[in-house]
């Protein structure tokens, strides 16, 4: 048997229940129809929904009919249950999108159709209130091919000619075949219906019973069952209680069956728990089953950690929804209730509406609720006192406003206390309106393990990132990891946590932020004489409008407004309408805030004193950690920027520092020699010449071994060999290095520090490479390891000469101490510390000449082991032969 899940969706008023309640009573399930206004309707159960005449919370209804089984799912239609909507979206096959025929496609109907799309869903269209004067299906069915799709067919007449030369235009196959034969056969159809390329439109009223069976049995003949794999897997779209508090997980089958009995298990949360008891729902009433097969929806017991939106089994989770919250309320308690003991309680109704979204402030021990609008609240007092005997109340409540970012920025943060370290670069860049957050990583595995990067996308989605302006939360943003650095031995998980943190915090205290609030699209009805005050009041309110529309005494506007501006004015319509206005309002999405300054000001948000959420850095100097505020980070950084401008920065920088090495100018050993002894070592007394004024005292040698203890030559020690090559002097002083370098001084210093590391490999003695950092106020000197050799860039104020002076005063005796570099001067203090020298010229011989003896020596070699070989050859060759001969000879 076929079982299709289908979800019934409109705009509030359009008839959507009342549609539901003609299809149950034309697939049998009923035998009289319900109505609202009686409160009577077969899915609306709730009292609440009853009271108010609206659905507030989905339910299920199942229709058989000639080896199909549809399960009809009767969504929410009131702005402040989108979330409940969405959230059923997950588990369609298809849907049917309700369209009042007396008002067209209104705001919230291309809310729907869009949020359709996006979750690739295919539609039936079912125009409703034909029965009212003026509706016009013809008008009507070009509106709906403007205002949704050009796909949109009427199936009122399927066997004439036209429906099939409509619907052949829908995709290039079903043209050829319509072509080759004049028709299409029913697999075409519903092929194309089911790949969102025809969207099937018909025309009636549910409340008379007109056009209902011709849809009803459109529905179940145009719709057909999706493959499902036989490995198990389940979509959670619900979490609900029974009468008796039992908890219920509702899901449906996406492949295998499930049965009673069964453990099932989620791996990232950790859990592991047995199914109970099946139920198939339909209405109030509902039957156990033991087992439940693909495509069905059920409700199960004995699972208590699952969420809505959860995947089991082979099934993945569903991404965070399209629909928000845009109010935040303050939970208000009576006297006596404490606020501890209600939280858990309230948990119990953020389980079964996740987008509720509770929060408690620790600091002011207070309860936060975020919610759609003032109807949900409504429905909150009455829920926490039926459910649990307690009386709560709200606040005035306020718009939760977002924040986003105008222009690309970097963020850096970086974690170094003592025996920690951390340091990530992110690429913060804007993106378009109702994108949301999204995350990834473009950083080399061979600057950063994969492991770590892993851990920094857990950190950035771990937590709801605040902006700069008001604290509220970011959105709209593509954050990349584009670097990263950790230490060997130091780094710990929570140290990336830090950096993590600080460096979106870093990022946005750059940036220039933006406020955004959200947004409704509104429909607002008055009559004609109200046309007039109803313009002003929307301009007052800074609202984008279209029309008005004209119509038999009434006047219709259209368009969007800020839910700051509109939240209280269905009161103002209906006071100076006589009731005879109406305002429908539905989700639009986030936006510009229009008194972006005056919510700054009012909320006085200060970014620097929210101590748990920091912006500063903090490194580590002899042996201590300290604090650098996020404008002064970039001086301290110990990786590169990511962004061009100031890559182009670091190398102008570089080139200042090295244009003193354009024109090199080297001497020989000798020459610094001879220059030290004219000036140094010029008052100096010689030892072999016999100086005026002085006796010089004989003494007479007997043999070798006859020599004072004071002038006997101690025996060498072998000290370890250093050699101190200045970085850029080397980059300026070779060709090949000096021509990249005006193209790319990254690649420069790359391509130095490969051949430091090749020769290194050779002399087998320590080599330090020290590039000048001095003019980049506020750096720290920064040591790191690159391969073989070690890396030094200088600190402020100090050059790569002074930096090799003080190495070679401190160490020159301790090691014996070579250091490369064609400055003249630097050449001779460095002779004249007792060191060896060796010029660029020197260096880059030396290179070459222990490249071309060890190419000759592996030519050698392969030389010997090609003679050895023949020899061997031969040898074994004349003993087979010897043999050979042996054996005929025997014969």
């Amino acid at each position: 048997m076929k079982h299709i899940v289908v979800g019934i969706l409109a705009h509030v008023d359009a008839g959507k229940t009342t549609l539901s309640e003609a299809l149950l009573y034309a697939g049998g399930r009923i035998k009289k129809m319900g109505r609202v206004d009686k409160q009577n309707s077969y899915l609306d159960t709730d009292v609440y929904e009853r009271e108010r005449g609206i659905t507030i919370f989905s339910k299920q209804a199942v229709l058989k009919l000639e080896g199909v089984t549809i399960t009809l799912l009767d969504t929410p239609g009131h702005v402040d249950f989108s979330a409940e909507m969405e959230r059923s979206l997950q588990v369609l096959d298809y849907a049917i999108l309700v369209i009042s025929g007396a008002d067209g496609v209104q705001g919230h109907t291309k809310t729907l159709w869009n949020l359709l799309l996006e979750y690739q869903i295919p539609v039936f269209l079912f125009v409703n209130k034909m029965d009212q004067q003026g509706t016009n299906e013809k008008k009507l069915l070009e509106e709906l091919r403007q205002q949704l799709s050009d796909n949109c067919i009427s199936f009122e007449q399927t066997k004439e000619e036209d429906f099939w030369e409509e619907a052949a235009m829908c995709s290039e196959e079903a043209l050829e075949l319509f072509l080759e034969t004049g028709q299409l056969n029913h697999e075409i159809i519903c092929q194309l219906i089911a790949e969102r390329k025809l969207f099937p439109c018909y025309f009636g009223s549910a409340l008379k019973n007109t056009g209902v069976k011709e849809f009803f049995e459109g529905v179940f003949k145009y719709t057909k069952q999706r493959g499902y794999p036989k490995e198990f897997g389940a979509k959670v779209f619900k979490i609900t209680r029974d009468e008796s508090g039992l908890r219920l997980t509702h899901l449906k089958v996406t492949g295998g069956s499930l049965k009673v009995r069964t453990l099932l298990n989620d791996t990232e949360k950790g859990w592991e728990e047995k199914v109970h008891q099946i139920r198939i729902y339909s209405g109030e009433k509902y039957e156990t089953v033991d087992e439940a097969a693909a495509g069905e929806l059920c409700a199960v017991t004995g699972l208590s950690k699952t969420y809505a939106g959860e995947g089991l089994g082979i099934e993945t989770s569903s991404k965070n929804p399209k629909l928000n919250p845009v109010l935040t309320y303050q939970v208000l308690l009576q006297k006596g209730c404490d606020a501890l003991s209600l939280l858990p309680k309230l948990r119990q109704l953020e389980e079964e509406d996740p987008k509720l979204h509770i929060i408690w402030n620790e600091k002011h021990q207070e309860i936060l609720i975020r919610v759609m609008g003032e109807v949900q609240t409504e429905i909150l007092k009455r829920q926490a006192f039926d459910r649990f005997g307690v009386e709560i109340g709200f606040d005035a409540g306020h718009i939760l406003y977002k924040e986003t970012i105008a222009a690309p920025v970097e963020g850096v943060g970086h974690f170094e206390p003592l025996r920690h370290y951390a340091e990530v670069h992110f690429l913060m860049e804007p993106l378009e309106r109702g994108s949301g957050l999204q995350f990834e990583s473009n950083c080399s595995e061979d600057v950063l393990s994969k492991n770590w990067q892993r851990l920094i996308l857990t950190h950035l989605k771990e937590k709801e990132h605040l902006g700069v302006l008001t604290g509220s939360a970011i959105t709209d943003m593509k954050i990349t990891l584009a670097a990263g650095k950790a230490h060997q031995k130091h780094t710990e998980g929570g140290d990336f946590r830090q950096a993590v943190y600080r460096a979106v915090r870093q990022g946005l205290k750059q940036a220039e932020s933006i406020l955004l609030e959200p947004y409704y699209e509104y429909r607002l009805e008055v009559p004609e004489q109200f046309v007039g005050r109803a313009m002003t009041d929307l301009k007052m309110r800074h609202a984008d409008m279209e029309g008005p529309k004209l119509s038999e005494g009434a006047a219709v506007l259209t368009g969007r407004a800020p839910v700051s501006s509109l939240q209280e004015y269905v009161k103002d319509v209906t006071a100076y309408t006589k009731g005879m206005g109406k305002l429908f309002l539905s989700y639009g999405g986030y936006d510009i805030c229009v008194n972006a300054q005056e919510v700054i000001e009012r909320i006085g948000y200060d970014a620097e004193a929210d101590l748990e959420n920091p912006s500063s850095s903090v490194f580590c100097s002899h042996g201590s950690g300290f604090l650098v505020e996020w404008d002064r980070v970039p001086e301290f950084m110990h990786l590169e920027s990511i962004l061009p401008e100031r890559k182009r920065e670091d190398a102008q920088s570089s080139e200042v520092v090295a244009q003193s090495f354009q024109e090199p100018v080297w001497m020989d050993t000798e020459e610094v020699d001879a220059i030290l002894a004219k000036t140094f070592h010029a008052n100096k007394r010689r030892k072999d010449v016999p100086q005026k004024g002085y006796y010089t005292k004989k003494r007479v040698v007997s043999s070798e071994t006859d020599v004072p203890k004071y002038r006997r030559k101690k025996k060498e020690e072998t000290r370890e060999e250093y050699l101190l090559v200045d970085g850029y002097n080397m980059i300026y002083a070779w060709e090949e290095l000096r021509e990249l370098s005006k193209e790319n001084m990254d690649g420069a210093r790359g391509q130095l520090l490969d051949l430091l590391c090749n020769y290194q490999g050779m002399k087998q003695c320590q080599v330090i490479v020290v590039f000048d950092a001095y003019r980049i106020k506020g750096r720290q000197t920064e040591f790191y390891d690159y391969h073989n050799i070690h890396v030094v860039y200088t600190k402020e104020a100090e050059t790569a000469d002074a930096y090799i002076e003080k190495f070679a005063h401190i160490n020159g005796k301790k090691y014996h101490i070579t250091v490369a570099t064609s400055d003249g001067l630097e050449q001779i203090i460095i002779r004249g510390a007792g060191c060896m020298l060796l010029s660029a010229k020197d260096l880059f011989e030396d290179m070459q000449s222990l490249v071309r003896t060890a190419i000759d020596a592996a030519a050698s070699v392969q030389k010997g082991r090609s003679y050895l070989l023949d020899t061997i050859s031969e040898e074994v060759s004349g003993q087979i032969k010897e043999s050979l001969k042996e054996r005929k000879e025997t014969t």
